[in-house]
């Protein structure tokens, strides 16, 4: 079970990071989370 939970937090992650590489502004990517609920 904490395998599934470490792969989509990594996965997660990687989406934010590849959102941050395409150009999108820090502060827009902060916007998002904080509406998402911090998951």
């Amino acid at each position: 079970m904490k395998t599934s939970i470490k792969n989509r937090y990594n996965s997660g992650k990687i989406g934010w990071v590849f959102l941050w590489l395409i150009g999108i502004p820090v502060p827009v990517l902060l916007a998002l989370y904080l509406l998402r609920g911090c998951t």
